[in-house]
């Protein structure tokens, strides 16, 4: 539990505090590369690090970025940032130039932490050569030396950081950069006694991280989060699970995201537990060797990854006994694949998140101890210190018990923010302090909120509302489906229509006729799907985020369907 951590403290202070209670006990397992620490030698590293940073000349309040998978530096970078006050700028290893470029220049970034290159096939089905990306967009970068960068479009861009890859510690960095290793080097020059003198100035209430929310319309708005946001999100999510000294986390999701970076990191190190990471991105075949090889107690992930663990053909052969807890979030929770997890994997105090990163992020999780049932139809209470409120989209006004509306929040882990984005803020968080969150719930009378929707994925069909959960919850009892999803797309007639995308189990086949026969008579005749799609994958983010969007405008192009897409309505 958080002992005596005080949910208002900077996260440097946090991480001192813990490495002198549990110094000894490993904070850091990297599996995929060998790297483990203990606290203090985490917080050791974490200290040369920052030494470096201030050697850079990093001031108070400057912009860090990091582009980088789930690396060891990634974890080192995070701390050592916020210890000397700068604020951390998470970069989506997925980006590409134009994106990067639009982060870089929005952000005002000052220095820029990187790798090379990652090859993830199982996420992206494509390379990423982040030097060739980064030159394009910052052409000045190859003739400059380390340090001295100077570029027309990034003005305030001085320094870019190279992250060898681990099986080359050693390797010259490409032209332009200070290799890691250097940087760290030249933190010696740099005393302690500094380090201390700025940690001190540091503020519980100092934004200390930007992380950009991946908008389906629009350039990516960047979320300001607070130490004091940050902290109080990580300590109660981890309290949520019971976790204390003793447990030790299997961290699969990216960093970049908040499910890695706060829930994950942040999490251990404010219950003194261990963050196991098993590579570089997300494979199941590594995560379930992690999870068995260091005894994992607590395992994270969204549901793909968890469906992807429970497919593999090498499941069986895992022990997974010490698994107790954990979080299924990111993305709504199949009740069949929960049932699962707790049956198969053996997580019984498997928790159910819901948030969003301008939350930091969770604004609701289930209990240990709730009924299964419980567990799996709903995604929990509120946090402690957080408010939530449903109300009617056209009126604003709070909607009764049982009804639908939009979710609601506000609390003291409410982001301070979109960072130089005024408009885009006031259009988030209302003048009472409420963050509109755009998604549908309902909440019982002790008070469990189960997510019903998007207002944005709602489909409506010839006036008539439907919400995809409710058919996909339907087509995951189908005993030859493995993961659904369902969407509305264009139609002439009605405006929109039902399209349900549907990966089966290894071996199975069907056909659109036996999926729509399965939901008749379950379901309303206008819910059921008049096109279904079988497919290997869905579109999807580097965290496992379903693209509902990029499934449309694939369906309009194969259905023919672009006609009905361009009628305008009101």
């Amino acid at each position: 539990m958080t002992g005596s951590i005080d949910p208002r403290s900077t996260i440097g202070d946090v991480l001192d505090q813990q490495a002198e209670r549990f110094g000894d006990r490993d904070a850091f397992v990297h599996v995929e590369t060998g790297a483990r620490y203990t606290y203090s030698q985490f917080r050791a590293e974490v200290d040369r690090v920052a030494r470096g940073f201030l050697a850079l000349g990093i001031q108070r309040g400057q912009h860090v970025a990091i582009w980088s998978t789930n690396y060891t530096e990634w974890a080192l970078c995070q701390f050592a940032v916020a210890k000397i006050g700068a604020v951390l700028v998470n970069v989506n290893p997925a980006y590409r130039t134009r994106e990067l470029a639009y982060l870089l220049e929005q952000s005002k970034v000052a220095a820029l932490v990187m790798i090379g290159q990652f090859r993830a096939p199982v996420l992206t089905g494509r390379s990423s050569d982040f030097v060739a990306m980064v030159n394009e967009a910052v052409p000045e970068l190859k003739d400059s030396h380390p340090g001295e960068l100077s570029s027309s479009q990034f003005p305030n861009l001085r320094n870019v950081i190279y992250i060898p890859p681990p099986a080359e510690p050693t390797a010259t960095p490409p032209a332009g950069m200070w290799a890691w290793s250097e940087v760290v080097e030249r933190g010696r020059a740099t005393g302690e006694s500094e380090l201390a003198r700025r940690q001190a100035v540091c503020n519980p209430d100092d934004v200390v991280n930007i992380q950009y929310t991946s908008g389906t319309t629009g350039n990516p708005k960047g979320a300001m989060l607070t130490h004091h946001n940050l902290v109080a999100n990580a300590l109660y999510v981890g309290d949520g699970m019971k976790m204390t000294e003793d447990d030790r986390l299997c961290i699969p999701v990216p960093f970049y995201h908040c499910f890695g970076c706060v829930l994950g990191n942040l999490g251990c190190v404010t219950h003194g537990s261990t963050m196991v990471v098993p590579a570089e991105y997300f494979d199941p075949l590594k995560t379930l060797t992690a999870v068995a090889r260091e005894r994992c107690t607590v395992l994270y992930g969204v549901p793909t990854m968890f469906i992807a663990q429970l497919g593999h053909p090498e499941f069986d052969t895992f022990d997974l006994s010490s698994l107790r807890t954990g979080i299924m979030g990111g993305s709504p929770c199949p009740i069949e694949v929960m049932r699962q997890i707790i049956d198969r994997m053996g997580a019984d105090e498997l928790t159910i998140c819901y948030g969003l990163t301008e939350a930091s992020p969770i604004i609701t999780q289930t209990r240990i101890g709730d009924p299964v049932e419980r567990q799996v139809s709903t995604v929990g209470v509120a946090l402690p210190e957080v408010e939530v409120k449903l109300v009617d989209p056209e009126t604003d006004l709070e909607v009764a018990a049982g009804e639908q509306g939009e979710l609601c929040t506000r609390s003291v882990m409410v982001m301070r923010g979109y960072y130089d984005m005024p408009d885009a803020t006031a259009a988030a968080i209302d003048s009472d302090g409420w963050l509109h969150s755009g998604d549908l719930a309902t909440v019982d009378a002790e008070g469990y909120y189960r997510i019903t929707g998007r207002l944005k994925d709602m489909i409506i069909r010839g006036g008539e509302n439907i919400y995809p959960t409710e058919i996909e919850d339907l087509l995951y009892a189908h005993p030859k489906v493995l993961d659904v999803q369902v969407i509305g797309v264009p139609d002439e007639r009605f405006g929109e229509e039902v399209m349900a995308w549907v990966i089966l189990k290894p071996g199975e086949t069907a056909t659109e006729v036996e999926i729509r026969r399965f939901l008749r008579g379950k379901i309303a005749d206008h819910k059921v799907p008049r096109y279904v799609k079988m497919t290997a994958e869905f579109p999807m983010t580097v965290t496992g985020k379903i693209q509902k969007f990029r499934m449309r405008e694939m369906a309009v192009e194969a259905l023919g369907l672009q006609a009905a897409s361009r009628i305008e309505t009101a």
